[in-house]
C-alpha cells in the first residue's frame, strides 16, 4: 500500500504553536475547541500569514512533539514495505527542517513533499490512504478514491459524521482503524 501522512495536526499537534505565536505577536488567542471551521476568523489573513511563516521557521519545526503512537504506527507500515509519503502544507524552503525534525523523531519515509497541493502528489505518486486533517484534503482524496483517514479535530469532526472516512481520537485507534486498509481486506468505496 502506499499512505500519504500530513504532518501539522496529523503527525503532531499543531494548533497549541499556532495559538501561542497569535497571542505572543497579536494578543489574539485561538483556542483548540472554538476552531470548528477550517478558517481562521480570528486574525486578518496577513496576520495568519504571518503566523504560520513563524510556526514553519526551523526552529519551531524542529522542536515539534509527535503525537504519542504516530512514530511506531509508522515505523510498523515501514516495516511491512509500505510507501510512506510525508506531505505537509509547507513551503518548499521548509523542506530542510521538516525532513531534519523526522530523523529527529526516528520516522521513516520514502518520500517528502513540501507544497499547498497535496491531492495532486497524491494522484503522481498512486497514494492508497490519505491521513491529514484537512476537510479539503480528505474530500479532494474522496474524489480520488484514496482512502481518507484522519485525527479528529474540531474543524473535521462533522466530516467525519457526514462523510466515509476513517476518523480516531488518537494514534493507536487511528492505526487499529487502518489495519484491515493496509491488509486490502478493505477499501474505500465511494456511493
Amino acid at each position: 500500500m502506499r499512505i500519504a501522512i500530513d504532518i501539522d495536526s496529523t503527525l503532531h499537534h499543531y494548533w497549541n504553536i499556532l495559538s501561542e505565536v497569535s497571542r505572543q505577536r497579536f494578543g489574539i488567542e485561538l483556542p483548540y475547541e472554538e476552531q470548528l471551521t477550517w478558517g481562521i476568523t480570528r486574525l486578518r489573513a496577513d496576520q495568519l500569514a504571518l503566523c504560520i511563516a513563524e510556526t514553519h521557521s526551523d526552529e519551531k519545526i524542529l522542536a515539534g512533539t509527535p503525537y504519542p503512537g504516530a512514530v511506531e504506527a509508522v515505523w510498523r507500515w515501514h516495516e511491512q514495505d509500505n510507501f510512506v509519503h510525508i506531505t505537509s502544507h509547507r513551503e518548499s524552503s521548509c523542506r530542510a527542517a521538516t525532513a531534519g525534525w523526522l530523523e529527529r523523531i526516528g520516522l521513516p519515509y520514502d518520500d517528502l513533499h513540501c507544497s499547498f497541493d497535496k491531492i495532486s502528489r497524491c494522484a503522481e505518486l498512486d497514494i492508497d490512504v490519505l491521513i491529514d486533517d484537512s476537510p479539503g484534503n480528505l474530500l479532494g482524496a474522496i474524489e480520488l478514491g484514496i482512502t481518507p483517514a484522519t485525527l479528529i479535530h474540531p474543524w473535521n469532526r462533522e466530516l467525519c459524521e457526514e462523510e466515509e472516512i476513517i476518523c480516531a481520537e488518537s494514534w493507536p485507534q487511528l492505526e487499529a482503524l487502518l489495519e484491515p486498509v493496509l491488509r486490502g481486506e478493505r477499501s474505500y468505496t465511494r456511493v
